[in-house]
């Protein structure tokens, strides 16, 4: 139990606070290299095999290496120990600058050596990226799922250390509920996280991607076409009805976030009753929401 305190308590730690002193004085009116530990091969260096962004823009490398060429590596690249033992080095930040140094045929790199657990890298590897808005919104998700499903994490505790809302966190996990075809367009920024959003609960997402990709279709568009016909045929009864409170439309919100579903509430005009509807789009989707309820009700919670 007070392992999973002290892993916990280390949660949010952030790239500042492993890179210590190695920043330049306040004085300084032109960049210096930040202090290392120790120049390191780059042959003795391997990736973080965990590392949530997949895709590394060719050219933005090339530039960096041009920059390298002239002016060196100014900020070492932090890493760890191998686990492995082989290579030596395991990258936990700034694996853009590795790679951009061996397009520079750069025989060593400066490097910051820390001691830090398997979630505090995986964790440390999102905000990096995040910061530097590297990752597309598949990658951020399988990235806070990777956090939650190997290391026990809650929206709650991501949320807090990673400076995102809850509401964010459960979105952006939703995604990964995608098929494999839709999650590559986002991937390819054939789609932003919007549309996929609007797709989640749609019955053909596959094909309706493909529809809003061939005609430009606005994140607004997407919504109404994913409602389906019957958005574009409402009753006169539900055309007449007063429009949701603020309130209402963000309570909406949150539990669509929590549970992962659609979530609809409609009161009644003048009284306290209505209704409160879950979509769900399969039925693993329903197993899901009847294990939530049903551990909710066993804590006492609402």
């Amino acid at each position: 139990m007070s392992d999973r305190r002290a892993d916990r308590k280390g949660l949010g730690r952030g790239l500042s606070a492993l890179m210590g002193d190695v920043a330049p004085a306040p004085e300084a009116s032109t960049p210096v290299p930040a202090r290392s530990d120790s120049l390191v091969p780059i042959e003795d260096i391997a990736p973080n095999p965990d590392q949530p962004r997949r895709r590394f823009d060719e050219d933005a490398l090339r530039d960096l290496a041009r920059s390298i060429e002239e002016k060196g590596i100014l900020q070492p690249v932090i890493v760890r120990p191998s686990p492995g033992g082989s290579p030596r080095y395991q990258i936990v930040a700034g694996e853009r600058r590795w790679r951009a140094a061996q397009l520079a045929r750069l025989h060593d790199v400066p490097v910051l050596v820390r001691d830090i657990t398997d979630s505090e890298m995986m964790e440390l590897a999102i905000v990096e990226n995040i910061q530097r808005a590297d990752l597309n919104p598949i990658e951020e998700a399988e990235g806070y799922h990777a956090l939650m499903d190997r290391h026990a994490r809650t929206q709650e505790e991501m949320a807090q250390a990673l400076g995102k809302s809850r509401s964010h966190i459960a979105n952006m996990l939703r995604l990964t509920q995608l098929p494999g075809q839709v999650q590559d367009m986002v991937r390819r920024g054939d789609l932003t996280a919007g549309h996929a959003r609007a797709l989640i609960t749609a019955d053909d997402p596959t094909g309706l991607a493909e529809t809003i990709v061939k005609k430009g279709l606005s994140v607004r568009d997407a919504e109404r076409l994913a409602k389906g016909p019957a958005a574009e045929t409402t009753p006169k009864s539900a055309a007449l009805a007063p429009e949701k409170d603020a309130d209402t439309r963000a309570l909406e919100g949150e539990l669509s976030a929590n549970l992962g579903m659609k979530v609809q509430i409609d009161t009644e005009t003048g009284g306290g009753r209505g209704k409160l509807t879950v979509r769900f789009g399969s039925f693993e989707e329903l197993d899901d929401l009847c294990r939530v309820l049903s551990a909710t009700h066993g804590a006492g919670q609402v």
